[in-house]
């Protein structure tokens, strides 16, 4: 998808070896993540074109909520959470509820959105410290970097389900299969409640709250908000101000990132096999 963020780091891989032409590939144009009739699709099309969010005072699949100050989004947040979620559409906001924001610091960032997601719904019982953050039985957490021994990847989420005060270590359950980590292999997991929006591409929630405010200006691109958007399948619920979404939307200025991958791709190889010098 051509539409969403490019990869954090350097380069742009993928789209030169689509646009290269010497690999087969194919666009999907078919969605299948989202009720195709429904405002999470049509306002995911809106944000692509440039215009307005669409809105429906009834039930919806998609909501905008105005708050203006960031402490008030945050307070908002719980509640949504919290109460409105669960009671409204029977959704687990442990399960089934994921935060979205542009940022990693700042008051919307998801290093202090998490610190207080889980003291709404995950306040207390046994638990491993690792610098400031305490992980608790039944918390999301989210893997950072690439496990091979133990077969767990950079973004993968999974549920505290055993934590072992006495041996310090703690059990995460990802996708079924448990992984045990010791105090000292803690720093591969953060609280995941709140994740950045770069770290939701290629994943999919039932319900996704996105946080947008003018203090993420330097962010605020309509990739971003599209990759977000799309991440929900049954519900979407953008919090923030209208000024932030709209300066979201309008802005399309995507950063040219100059390769040479796509020409490279088109050079023949000596005797036609790669070297076997390593030069």
């Amino acid at each position: 998808d051509t539409d969403q963020l490019p990869s954090v780091g350097p380069g742009n891989v993928l789209r030169d070896l689509i646009a290269s032409g010497a690999i087969p590939c194919c666009r999907l144009d078919t969605i299948f993540r989202q009720d195709t009739s429904g405002l999470i699709v049509r306002n995911a099309h809106h944000v692509n074109r440039g215009e307005p969010l669409e809105t429906c005072a009834g039930d919806s699949d998609f909501y905008f909520v105005e708050t203006g100050e960031p402490d008030k989004i945050i307070a908002r947040t719980v509640d949504l959470m919290t109460q409105r979620i669960p009671s409204k559409f029977k959704l687990d906001p442990l399960a089934d509820v994921q935060v979205l924001t542009p940022m990693r610091r700042n008051l919307l960032g998801t290093e202090n959105l998490n610190d207080v997601i889980q003291a709404a719904l995950n306040p207390s019982g046994p638990s491993l410290v690792r610098g400031c953050t305490h992980f608790r039985v039944n918390d999301r957490v989210m893997q950072l970097r690439n496990n091979y021994d133990k077969e767990v990847f950079n973004g993968d989420i999974g549920f505290i389900k055993q934590v072992d005060e006495e041996d310090r270590a703690l059990v995460v359950l990802f996708d079924g299969k448990p992984v045990r980590y010791a105090q000292s292999e803690l720093d591969e997991l953060v609280l995941a409640y709140a994740c950045s929006i770069h770290k939701s591409q290629g994943s999919e929630y039932p319900a996704v709250i996105v946080l947008l405010h003018t203090q993420h200006y330097k962010l605020l691109q309509r990739n971003l908000l599209y990759t977000a958007i799309t991440r929900g399948k049954r519900l979407v619920l953008v919090v923030g101000s209208s000024r932030a979404v709209h300066i979201a939307i309008k802005a399309n200025q995507v950063r040219e990132r100059r390769t040479s991958l796509r020409e490279r791709l088109h050079v023949p190889l000596a005797n036609g096999s790669h070297s076997t010098t390593g030069k």
